[in-house]
């Protein structure tokens, strides 16, 4: 298994697999510690603070669906970099993405690489976007930023693989109907793989 390899420390009772849905994990995670975060940046936070309390993970892996122009559908890509999309308080002076007077990052760094896919930038925000244009991310999901920022903040090291389920274009919800089904299938062939 492709994390036992970059982890070799860390057993699968030690890891944590954050899912916005179970419709992401399907039966393929079942049994393993998983944790079901429901939609958005508020759900993920709650759910992933009361989660690292009652388990005290030593790995975090966030897994999920999400759009992109770069990326085909079904594509599998490394997320280690962060952007909080939906932050813009421009009218009072700061920065596009800046999160006022805190000392965080507008390009939050917090993740490994796995080795083999793609590595982005993954904006995340608390709205489904379809037109992301000449924005400083490559991927676009609902939860990822936050989950980044608490395995930061609580120094454990953090996997974020995205499966791309739609363009984040003017069919993005039709696309990720149909697609986030098959995610599951996904991260199995890449993280279960005996590469």
């Amino acid at each position: 298994m492709i994390l036992t390899q970059q982890f070799p420390d860390i057993s699968l009772v030690d890891t944590l697999f954050v899912f916005a849905l179970e419709a992401e994990a399907g039966s393929v995670f079942a049994g393993m510690n998983s944790v079901f975060t429901g939609i958005g940046k508020v759900n993920a936070a709650i759910a992933l603070t009361r989660a690292i309390a009652a388990n005290k993970p030593r790995l975090i892996v966030n897994l999920g669906s999400a759009g992109s122009l770069r990326h085909g559908k079904g594509e599998v890509v490394c997320c280690t970099r962060f952007v909080q999309r939906d932050m813009d308080v421009t009218p009072l002076g700061f920065a596009r993405y800046e999160t006022p007077l805190s000392d965080i990052p507008v390009l939050l760094e917090h993740g490994v690489e796995i080795p083999g896919l793609p590595v982005e930038t993954c904006g995340s925000g608390d709205s489904f976007e379809i037109n992301h244009g000449d924005a400083p991310y490559d991927v676009v999901d609902m939860e990822a930023y936050v989950l980044a920022l608490i395995a930061r903040s609580e120094g454990i090291p953090f996997v974020c693989l995205k499966y791309i389920s739609d363009d984040a274009g003017s069919d993005a919800a039709g696309d990720w109907a149909v697609q986030v089904h098959l995610a599951a299938e996904a991260f199995k062939r890449v993280l279960f793989s005996q590469a």
